[in-house]
């Protein structure tokens, strides 16, 4: 109540939060609620609705623009939609001050709402943040770690490999890492639980891994960690969008996510989900505005005389333990388009789509003689194969028939998504030379 008090006394006294914040204008009263999702100065009106078609069937084409190219590069940078781009500038139209758009209202506390549907998470559980690897590290710091050192945070060889200095470096500052090791391209249970057996206070692993498209058993490694004691940290930026979550059912207790892959948003902005059961047991990290709920100086002209130089309060959620200062409005824009679409097409449905061009390749590439990675039961859109000096090897080749996939050191991705179909994968399988 007090929020949405607070809320309405801003866009009454045509207040933004930065204002608020600095104390001008007779809008800063005591008690004040000035959270990250306050209303925008004058804001009457709401956002200009963008009207894109949501797909009817898949592949989507006629959502994205027209390309020549096969581009299977969709879990490394995902194409922007064409109704994505029409929300950018709906929303830029307002930043350039023509004077049709000044009625646009950036929803941002109903894009976390949006979110949270997206999961099954509460609104308040989920909080802005710059990208999936600053989430992690605030969950480090969250749980005190390193610390005294003495901890135990048991992760595994298939977690994302941006993430091996975090925990290399966990270990040189005293905290004691294990690392679980991949088995046929599969993390294994009994593995896990004997890292388990002497306890832990995290695990941190990838729900699906970058590297081949492994999906953890979620609920099942959360189950095992927290009868252990343990805390469970699930990088989820290859399974929002594209594959089922559900983080009440799992039982996890953070994950975290950018948006530039399946989320088909753009970099600089992602989302971090904490488990309300877990708030009372994390130390304070961040100290940022964004997260303050109220707020009254008494510093400036006509303030109330107060003891301190400024009284505040953290909000109790979320944002409030975790946010620090600006993200961008642009993508928040976008994401109300493109996770509006991903739902009205349905996860399940776009899960489906990308499985049958998944299947080809996984029973095409072992007959042209590469060993494939990604386990055939694997349900993410992501087929892995190895290929030594991939980049030389293939790269010419799927260069000249115009085809995009990841290319690594010694091994190659592909990625499809709501946009390829069937020709996609006949024009890769006809420009890869055979091993």
């Amino acid at each position: 109540m007090a929020y949405r008090q607070g809320k309405e006394a801003m866009a009454g006294a045509g207040l933004t939060r930065r204002q608020a914040m600095q104390g001008l204008g007779a809008g800063v009263a005591a008690g004040m609620a000035v959270g990250p999702q306050a209303a925008h100065a004058g804001a009457a009106a709401t956002a200009p609705t963008v009207i894109a078609p949501i797909a009817t069937t898949l592949p989507a084409r006629a959502a994205f623009a027209p390309t020549s190219l096969a581009y299977l590069d969709n879990g490394s940078q995902h194409p922007l939609s064409l109704g994505g781009q029409a929300a950018i500038e709906a929303y830029l139209a307002k930043r350039r001050l023509d004077p049709a758009a000044q009625g646009y209202d950036l929803d941002e506390a109903g894009l976390l709402a949006k979110f949270a549907r997206l999961i099954n998470a509460d609104a308040d559980e989920v909080t802005y943040v710059q990208s999936t690897t600053a989430a992690e590290q605030m969950v480090l710091r969250a749980l005190d770690l390193p610390g005294n050192g003495g901890a135990r945070v048991v992760t595994d060889t298939l977690h994302f490999f941006g993430s091996i200095p975090l925990y290399e470096e966990m270990a040189r500052q005293g905290v004691n890492v294990t690392w679980v090791q991949a088995v046929d391209g599969r993390i294994r249970m009994e593995d896990m639980a004997r890292a388990l057996a002497g306890g832990a206070r995290l695990v941190a692993l990838s729900q699906v891994s970058t590297i081949n498209g492994f999906e953890h058993d979620l609920k099942a490694v959360c189950d095992l960690a927290h009868a252990h004691g343990a805390l469970v940290y699930a990088d989820m930026i290859h399974a929002a969008g594209c594959v089922p979550v559900d983080v009440k059912a799992s039982g996890v207790d953070f994950a975290a996510c950018a948006s530039y892959k399946w989320l088909m948003g753009d970099f600089g902005l992602g989302f971090l989900y904490v488990r309300r059961d877990v708030w009372p047991r994390l130390k304070r990290c961040a100290y940022g505005y964004y997260g303050i709920d109220t707020f009254q100086p008494h510093i400036y002209p006509l303030d109330p005389p107060g003891q301190a130089v400024a009284d505040y309060a953290f909000a109790d959620n979320a944002t409030g333990r975790f946010a620090l200062g600006t993200h961008s409005h642009a993508v928040i824009a976008q994401l109300h388009h493109s996770l509006d679409w991903i739902m009205a097409t349905g996860v399940a449905r776009i899960q489906a789509h990308a499985q049958g061009l998944v299947a080809r390749l996984k029973a095409e590439l072992p007959g042209r003689g590469y060993t494939v990675m990604t386990p055939p039961e694997c349900g993410a859109p992501i087929v892995t194969a190895i290929c030594a000096d991939a980049r030389a090897r293939i790269g010419p080749a799927m260069a000249a028939a115009g085809v995009k996939l990841t290319l690594s050191a010694n091994r190659f991705r592909l990625t499809p998504s709501v946009q390829n179909d069937d020709a996609d994968i006949d024009r890769f399988l006809a420009a890869l030379p055979r091993a």
